[in-house]
């Protein structure tokens, strides 16, 4: 799914770039390279440089130097430092990258200022692209896989009432949102939306999905961001049994991200996910 996400984000990138005499084009490249979120910003810098080399032959003689940042976890202060470095001193004509949404939120005002293109290839948040001219994505906005779990969880896996629960920041406020809207359009009731801390850190799930088996919906959509969130959210579905007691755990694919999934073991078994590919 990256390695496709990074080679159009580049193929993009480089057509904005394109010069009349071969150059180095120096891109600027955001993502976590360490913390929670470490494998996902590996992942798409590996398909980014795979996509350079099949494609070398077909830059007209043009060479792309990848300049690569660490934004670490969610939150703008690191990502928007990190910009702020690759367009002043390093002079990069492209940005790239980022997989957290308050991180390309952050970087949309100083690419608007320098007049830089921003291909982001991974931050869902659907508004981000209304922040700048200078902002494109090739990926995905929270909208897609949450409204079409809405209509699902209502039409094909009869859940008559929902519960939402989400990480409090902009995407998760999206993805529950685009839930909500598909769910209800298909003649489901949302009967709570519950905030479960911010994106940092994975919290202790056990009180807001005991407060959810209380009050039994058929179906349980939960949104938290890439990393080691998701894992929490299966391991604490099945202690608490939630399965057995009726209660269907649902959301859109961070949940079930192929990093995680190995170690979630038997939790994941039966959780039913939308997300694009």
């Amino acid at each position: 799914m990256l390695k496709l996400t990074t080679g159009l984000a580049l193929a993009g990138a480089v057509a904005f770039a394109a010069a009349a005499e071969a150059r180095e084009i120096k891109v600027g490249f955001i993502a976590p390279k360490s913390g929670g979120a470490a494998q996902l910003g590996d992942q798409m810098e590996k398909g980014a440089r795979l996509y350079l080399k099949l494609h070398a032959k077909e830059l007209g003689g043009d060479t792309i130097k990848l300049i690569v940042r660490d934004s670490k976890r969610p939150g703008g202060p690191i990502a928007k430092a990190a910009a702020q470095e690759l367009i002043t001193r390093e002079k990069v004509e492209i940005l790239t990258g980022v997989i957290f949404s308050p991180n390309a939120m952050s970087i949309a005002p100083l690419v608007t200022a320098a007049k830089v293109p921003f291909v982001i290839m991974n931050a869902g948040t659907a508004f981000i692209t209304n922040m700048s001219p200078n902002i494109a994505r090739v990926s995905f906005t929270m909208w897609q896989a949450g409204y079409i779990m809405g209509e699902h969880a209502a039409k094909e896996m009869g859940c008559k009432t929902a519960i939402s629960g989400y990480t409090n920041y902009p995407p998760g406020k999206d993805s529950v949102a685009a839930f909500a809207r598909g769910f209800e359009g298909a003649g489901g009731k949302v009967v709570d939306s519950i905030p479960m801390g911010g994106p940092r850190e994975a919290p202790d799930f056990t009180p807001f999905f005991q407060r959810v088996k209380d009050k039994k919906p058929g179906c349980f959509y939960v949104f938290v961001p890439a990393g080691n969130h998701a894992a929490g959210v299966a391991k604490t579905y099945l202690s608490l049994g939630m399965r057995k007691a009726g209660v269907k755990l649902i959301g859109p694919g961070d949940i079930t991200q192929d990093t995680q999934l190995q170690g979630m073991g038997k939790a994941a078994v039966g959780v039913i996910t939308a997300h694009h590919y």
